[in-house]
């Protein structure tokens, strides 16, 4: 953690898995307490919806993901994904103000479909700036991280919209 690389690139990482993980959770828990008895939708539909337009984009573009690691500049390369989620992730707090539901699920998909192609390069940039010797140390930092902040985002979803009052039905 005290590498002038490491530090920077593990908060980067973490912090975009917290930011997926409080984002789809708001979603869920704004379409199944508010979208649903607003609109009349299907709440178990539309829950299975979203997490398949969060999962399909791993499966989609993972493979693809990996291909742009092994022939792009690994640095610029995680700029512009950090930059298409900030991108994302202002559009999704329009469309939270905007009460655009079926939006929020659409940028669910681009959520994923960023986080499908940030996973590989995230791995494939360690050995460049991790000593071999760490290199199994630095993973499982990451890991951990990765886990941590999905943990955190979770909760963190659950905290957000009670405080914001935002899961009563209209």
């Amino acid at each position: 953690m005290s590498s002038r690389f490491f530090a920077p690139f593990f908060w980067t990482q973490a912090l975009g898995a917290f930011n997926d993980n409080v984002f789809k959770n708001v979603l869920l828990l704004l379409v199944t307490f508010v979208a649903v008895p607003r609109l009349g939708w299907d709440a178990g539909l539309i829950n299975n919806l979203a997490a398949a337009l969060f999962i399909l984009p791993y499966l989609l573009f993972s493979a693809w993901g990996g291909q742009l690691a092994d022939y792009r500049d690994k640095r610029q390369l995680i700029i512009a994904l950090k930059w298409l989620e900030l991108a994302t992730m202002t559009c999704a707090a329009l469309a939270i103000w905007l009460d655009a539901y079926a939006l929020l699920l659409g940028l669910l998909f681009m959520m994923g479909t960023q986080s499908a192609l940030f996973g590989p390069v995230k791995y494939a940039i360690l050995p460049q700036h991790v000593q071999r010797t760490e290199l199994v140390q630095a993973n499982a930092w990451v890991e951990m991280g990765t886990f941590l902040a999905i943990l955190l985002g979770t909760l963190g979803a659950g905290i957000l919209m009670a405080l914001g009052g935002s899961t009563r039905a209209y």
